[in-house]
């Protein structure tokens, strides 16, 4: 069956940076885009990017430009997002998406 499992997540100070992976399995990862999503206690699900399917293709959410990096391996099957100059405003839940899946998410805070 399809699963996608998200880790990287932790407290960070702002300014400071993190690597969030997403591992999926049970569906053709390599031929297909996939996303980043957040949420927060405030908001519903919000879109971060997404990559196309052989990497080329990259979409960011425009609060995100410049300070995220979302990037594949289809040989490991394995979701990137590079997160730096991290802000308290991205604190949230972050997923990887492909079509109706979701993974449990992992938590990212920005405090200091």
């Amino acid at each position: 069956q399809v699963q996608l499992v998200e880790s990287g997540g932790g407290l960070v100070q702002p300014g400071g940076s993190l690597k969030l992976s997403c591992a999926a399995s049970g569906f053709p990862f390599a031929i297909t885009d996939m996303s980043w999503f957040r949420r927060t206690p405030e908001k519903e699900r919000e879109w971060v990017a997404t990559i196309g399917f052989d990497g080329r293709e990259l979409n960011y959410e425009d609060s995100v430009k410049g300070r995220f990096a979302v990037a594949r391996d289809n040989t490991k099957k394995i979701l990137y997002l590079q997160m730096n100059n991290l802000r308290p405003e991205d604190t949230a839940v972050y997923y990887c998406n492909w079509h109706d899946y979701w993974g449990q998410g992992t938590q990212v805070t920005v405090s200091s």
